[in-house]
């Protein structure tokens, strides 16, 4: 089972619509990834293998060292885009 955190700069809005439909494709897809969800401020005492988040927040934290994998979403209600993403992952 993988452990993800979705997350965004405030933890509020963007990352609460995001987190919802990730668990609608791990549900659907029945994927083994539980999710969880933060601001970035969470991300340094997050444990698991996967950090989802926006676009523009992974191009930010690429390169910044972390030891999570980190999946960026352009379209946050897409759900293909968001399966395609996670298969990915976990066929890598």
């Amino acid at each position: 089972m993988h452990k993800a955190l979705v997350a965004c700069r405030a933890g509020v809005g963007s990352s609460l619509m995001l987190k919802i439909k990730v668990n609608e494709v791990v549900k659907e897809h029945n994927l083994p990834i539980q999710v969880e969800h933060s601001s970035l401020d969470g991300v340094p005492g997050f444990d698991g293998d996967l950090l989802i988040t926006l676009i523009d927040v992974a191009e930010d934290l690429n390169g910044k060292g972390l030891k999570q994998h980190i999946i960026g979403i352009k379209n946050i209600v897409d759900k293909n885009e968001i399966y395609d993403k996670l298969n990915a992952f976990l066929n890598q």
